[in-house]
């Protein structure tokens, strides 16, 4: 069923519903739970990804299922710590999007949609497309011009989805995309799959699932936070856990943006309870450089019963932590290396012992925005062979 967050007024589940009608908080989807009887036991004999959990997820027919086969992303413990990386860059477009998709398209497909539509920073675009193109539905993406990076530009290209370029913010290009889909004469014609839409965010909360089969509950779990939706489904799926009876114990979420583009961070550390909109979000941290997150709100009520907190990390600390993770063999757009930075910054401030046990939700692949790396990295020349040994022996010497 769906439920209003503010009001408690309750509506049956509807595919097209996603705001509620007295008061316009986007709805909350809830598990009936005296109809679910999730057999742990025979979930491990499944493969690893988002459907194994369908018992817990919108009842979809077979047929009507697209999947890449998502999920089951690795989780990598870094050197000498107890702190782990969920790698969501490893889900088939590289991003934790991919989760959300497979659900958002197979409703897509089940109630015969014809086009799907979403504006995107790039990684919801190249998502909804490649989904799209599986399913044999329209894609049509709507960006922020020369907002996007290159490599997400080219994935949704390649699915073959139509792009609109708009002047302004990922902000822009939402409100866009909201107009043309509930208040326009083109109304049900192109079914909507940002991260309002309640059904997506159903797939994103399988991360928790997934963390909590392989080394329990964690102490705290730290989110890049951009539209905001995604901290809350996973905050969601451990809460889901817990009605269940599934566990003893609940996670901190930290949410994390960026210093240019942080609304709900600043508006937390001031101690107000409405997020500091901004037309002009600035950060080289481009999926999480969003000024008006339409999930505030499940974001907020998500990190307040948790127990948590919201904080800000600035551009040169993202950078560094992309590279530490670099050397751990891991590579990470900016705005996934945000969970990292914020990690370090806590520790060093003491608000999180080293003994803790800590999830770093990392949410794209470094592939997908590679020019803030290139754009200061220099090669070595050689000009022969003794220069190349030379080169190998100052290497080892060091």
């Amino acid at each position: 069923m769906l439920e209003c967050p503010r009001c408690k007024k309750l509506y049956n589940p509807d595919p097209h519903k996603f705001a509620c009608n007295k008061c316009g908080e986007l709805l909350d989807a809830k598990i009936i739970l005296d109809r679910v009887r999730p057999s742990w036991n025979d979930r491990f004999e499944r493969r690893i990804h988002v459907w194994r959990y369908r018992d817990l997820l919108p009842e979809i027919d077979n047929e009507n299922i697209v999947t890449l086969y998502e999920g089951g992303t690795p989780l990598i413990k870094l050197s000498g710590s107890n702190v782990y990386v969920k790698f969501e860059g490893l889900n088939p477009t590289g991003s934790f999007k991919d989760r959300g998709m497979t659900v958002g398209v197979s409703i897509a497909k089940s109630i015969r949609v014809k086009t799907i539509i979403v504006a995107s920073t790039g990684n919801t675009a190249a998502s909804a497309a490649a989904y799209s193109a599986r399913a044999g539905i329209e894609c049509l993406v709507v960006l922020p011009k020369g907002g996007v990076a290159k490599g997400k530009l080219v994935q949704a290209i390649l699915h073959g989805a139509k792009i609109v370029e708009v002047e302004g913010s990922f902000d822009k290009a939402l409100d866009i995309v909201i107009t043309t889909v509930v208040n326009s004469k083109v109304k049900g014609l192109a079914y909507p799959l940002n991260s309002f839409n309640v059904w997506r965010l159903e797939g994103q909360k399988t991360l928790a699932y997934e963390v909590f089969e392989e080394i329990g509950i964690p102490d705290w779990v730290i989110v890049p936070v951009g539209n905001a939706g995604n901290i809350y489904a996973i905050w969601k799926g451990f809460k889901e856990l817990y009605e269940l009876g599934l566990c003893n114990k609940l996670p901190k979420m930290i949410g994390v943006q960026a210093e240019g583009a942080s609304p709900i961070a600043s508006a937390w550390i001031r101690g107000l309870n409405i997020p500091l909109f901004t037309d002009n979000p600035k950060t080289v941290a481009s999926a999480i450089r969003i000024g008006k997150p339409v999930n505030w709100y499940r974001a907020w009520r998500a990190v307040s019963e948790s127990g948590g907190f919201f904080t800000i990390v600035n551009d040169d600390e993202i950078i560094k932590a992309q590279k530490i993770l670099g050397k751990e063999g891991i590579s990470v757009e900016p705005a996934s290396a945000s969970s990292m930075a914020a990690y370090l910054r806590l520790i060093n401030e003491g608000v999180i012992d080293r003994k803790d046990l800590t999830i770093l939700v990392a949410t794209g692949h470094g592939l997908k925005d590679p020019d803030i790396i290139l754009k200061d990295f220099q090669t070595m020349s050689v000009k022969n062979i003794d220069e190349l040994v030379n080169t190998v022996i100052n290497l080892n010497s060091t």
